[in-house]
């Protein structure tokens, strides 16, 4: 009688730690995944349900889904237009003098890619797969398999934390590591995607929610394009922007120079204007042609090749969304669709990013999650990069670690409200001065809802840049890469294209003065002060007033 009582209890006992165990698993369960969507260079005016000029084409029906089934934000904004730094800022929460990454040289170490680190303490599976140019390997994600840099855009080289072959890659001029790399057929989206997809099919623990970061190469630079894209809008004359022709008073001589001098230097073009680099070159358009025809030829070619891009990257995020459906987790999926800074579409006759000029500030910034989001919202509350960790950490259930700078807008995202307090402007800082031969002069800024105050100081902060000073337009006067000083001031409500620079007009003294207050408060609160770089430092306090 007293063994069957036993037997009983074990039973018992036994039962009850398996439906412990299985209500574990299914309260795991019960958390969402997060699957981060971020392509290269893909700026807002290139996605359909921005409205832009290029929605009529509509480039991205499957990203346009996220906007229709949730919510899309129009001021999201980078704190750097350029590839390492702003995902420098996405992993770190944290502005590039904090995290150490303000260039293109920038290095992040697994100890402090924060954002896995966070996430898998809510008992996450963690991947990150495709570009991440962030030179040291993502170890501290549970997965990954990226590309070494940049990467290929056709049958790519990846690398990850086992399988492959033994090889040695410079990441940097002093980092050379041995990586297991693999190289794959096809063009990088469709592989980039494939890989995520056995990721997710076959290698995750499927008893955990997933954080999945999915990366694409596309739509950078080049915009090489897959094969079976190559008649795609092939008959369609691209809309162009107004500014590409006429510029208005946009700039200043900090931008063009005094007398115009500078404006075959700075700013890498669309057409014969900038002598260093123009799109026409890129696009092996005959040099002899002249403007206005060259530049039409040029920019026409550019957009078909870039959207022929963004169509690659929109019929992927369909493999995956149908993957999701398949599975029966597409609702209980938080989906994010970004770019990792904006990029120029030939606005001002400009390409490339950099500027803190809208298109290249401005960040495409998508979220669909239909148990908490409402379909079809828009919020103009302002948000940056340096938000998008903290409030992915906030929906995984997690509290936000001090040591960002950041903070989550997951309230934002599912009540369209904007918490008391919440930021009323944004701060954005572009280092690399004259780089590149994009040549842009480093400066840094403010903006608000309403207006826009740049201050381009003209200064690298080290010694660098030797193919500015060979193709500069007056070597002598930049031979130590100094380019003039100058403010910009655009009333954002009246002057949404930021056609009329109006920091010279009386009518904005009070304003402008108030925003510089903002400006030297807000540096100081986001570390981005200059005592490290007395040059710099020196310029700023001789030219504030």
């Amino acid at each position: 009688m007293k063994q069957r009582r036993i037997k009983i209890q074990l039973a018992y006992f036994l039962f009850a730690s398996v439906a412990f165990s299985y209500c574990q698993a299914q309260s795991k369960q019960e958390k969402p995944n997060i699957l981060y969507i971020m392509s290269d260079d893909h700026t807002s005016q290139a996605i359909g349900a921005y409205g832009g000029r290029l929605a009529p084409l509509n480039p991205t029906p499957t990203i346009d889904r996220i906007a229709k089934e949730g919510v899309l934000l129009e001021n999201a904004f980078c704190t750097n237009s350029i590839c390492t730094p702003s995902r420098a800022s996405i992993m770190t929460g944290q502005f590039g003098q904090v995290n150490g990454v303000v260039d293109l040289n920038g290095k992040l170490d697994p100890k402090n890619q924060y954002l896995p680190i966070e996430i898998k303490k809510q008992g996450y599976e963690t991947a990150m797969v495709g570009k991440w140019h962030l030179k040291h390997a993502p170890e501290s994600f549970d997965y990954y398999n990226v590309l070494p840099g940049q990467g290929d855009y056709h049958n790519p080289t990846l690398y990850s934390r086992e399988g492959g072959t033994k090889k040695e890659i410079r990441f940097e001029e002093d980092l050379v590591r041995e990586v297991n790399a693999t190289t794959y057929k096809g063009h990088s989206s469709d592989v980039i995607t494939d890989i995520s997809l056995e990721w997710l099919k076959n290698k995750r623990d499927k008893s955990k929610p997933f954080f999945l970061m999915h990366h694409f190469k596309a739509p950078h630079d080049f915009f090489e394009f897959a094969a079976r894209y190559k008649d795609y809008l092939e008959d369609v004359e691209i809309p162009e922007p107004s500014s590409m022709w006429y510029n208005g008073n946009n700039g200043s001589v900090a931008t063009r120079g005094e007398n115009n001098s500078l404006l075959d230097t700075i700013g890498s073009s669309i057409g014969h204007r900038n002598v260093i680099r123009n799109m026409g070159m890129h696009m092996e358009i005959d040099p002899n042609i002249p403007d206005p025809e060259y530049k039409s030829l040029a920019y026409q070619e550019y957009l078909k090749r870039y959207l022929r891009c963004v169509k690659g990257v929109d019929d992927n995020v369909k493999r995956i969304f149908d993957y999701l459906e398949a599975e029966g987790i597409m609702d209980n999926t938080i989906i994010i669709y970004t770019g990792d800074q904006g990029f120029m579409l030939g606005e001002h006759d400009y390409i490339d990013k950099r500027w803190m000029y809208e298109q290249s500030q401005r960040m495409p910034f998508l979220v669909r999650y239909p148990k908490k989001i409402k379909a079809g919202s828009r919020t103009n509350a302002m948000i940056n990069n340096i938000d998008f960790a903290p409030t992915m950490i906030d929906m995984a259930g997690g509290q936000v670690p001090e040591y960002m700078q950041g903070s989550s807008f997951k309230s934002i995202l599912e009540t369209g409200e904007e918490p008391k307090g919440w930021k009323q402007d944004t701060y954005y800082r572009y280092w690399m001065h004259m780089a590149h031969k994009h040549n842009n002069p480093a400066h840094f800024g403010i903006r608000t809802k309403e207006y826009k105050l740049i201050f381009y100081y003209g200064r690298d902060y080290k010694v660098r840049n030797n193919e500015a000073r060979e193709w500069a337009h007056n070597p002598a006067s930049m031979s130590d890469f100094v380019t003039p000083v100058a403010w910009e001031f655009y009333d954002l409500k009246n002057d949404p294209d930021e056609m009329d620079n109006r920091y010279d007009d009386k009518k904005y003294a009070t304003i402008i003065a108030g925003l510089k207050t903002r400006l030297k408060e807000l540096r100081k609160e986001v570390k981005e002060e200059d005592s490290k770089y007395p040059e710099i430092d020196k310029v700023v306090k001789e030219n504030w007033n």
